[in-house]
């Protein structure tokens, strides 16, 4: 079982996925702030619009 030391490593080593739930005005730019400091991310939304959209690059 992982520690909060492991979770912490990962963490300051950018090894960690991080996962955003709802990419809205505040889960789309916290996920490009984690992406753009060095994380792999995760995008969950229930909205497949808006889905569509972001894989389409709009």
């Amino acid at each position: 079982m992982a520690t909060l030391e492991d979770l912490e490593d990962r963490l300051e080593s950018r090894e960690a996925t991080i996962a955003v739930v709802g990419l809205g005005y505040v889960g789309l730019p916290l996920a490009l702030r984690f992406a753009n400091v060095g994380y792999s991310v995760v995008g969950f939304d229930s909205d497949p619009a808006k889905v569509e959209a972001l894989l389409s690059g709009r």
